[in-house]
């Protein structure tokens, strides 16, 4: 069973912002904890035919590389996210089902690991490489605040997702 705390071990601000991303990406992990292969791939919502328990951890985990990779670090886009189009905006949500969701899970744990050697190793008013939208670059702490949100969003999606293939409440 996965292991959650929202306590950090010391109350400075990366502390802190590192403990609720990591609490929110093992509430991730939590739900997807006993659910069958079949079950993993099922979409119960008829309006959103991709959103899967595949899917939403493929999305995290792509949208984590997104962030920390591509607009942090300014490297170049890899995986599904290059191929993103208008008419497939989320490509790692589409072919996430045909990935065993142990997979899924393993490379997302992996990646956490690195990114937190990356937080570790940066300064949270460290700039982006790449500006967003409106042309500014975002912060590292901003960054963080942001995975946060993402992911705690999508742990409510993970949630009612779990409920409807297969009744699991409670994580």
């Amino acid at each position: 069973m996965t292991r959650r705390t929202d306590t950090p071990s010391a109350w400075d601000e990366r502390t802190q912002l590192v403990t609720f991303l990591d609490y929110a990406r093992d509430t991730a992990l939590a739900k997807c904890e006993g659910v069958s292969a079949e079950d993993a791939r099922k979409a119960p919502l008829p309006s959103s035919p991709l959103m899967t328990l595949c899917g939403l951890i493929s999305h995290l985990r792509w949208v984590e590389h997104y962030w920390f990779q591509v607009m942090f670090l300014g490297e170049e886009p890899v995986g599904p996210l290059t191929e993103a189009t208008d008419d497939d905006p989320d490509p790692e949500m589409r072919t996430a089902v045909d990935i065993p969701l142990p997979r899924l899970l393993a490379e997302y744990r992996e990646q956490s690991a690195r990114y937190r050697r990356l937080v570790s190793e940066h300064d949270l008013n460290s700039t982006a490489k790449r500006p967003i939208s409106d042309g500014r670059h975002v912060d590292l702490r901003w960054v963080i605040l942001h995975l946060i949100e993402e992911t705690s969003r999508h742990n409510g999606h993970l949630d009612v997702v779990r409920e409807l293939v297969d009744g699991r409440t409670g994580v």
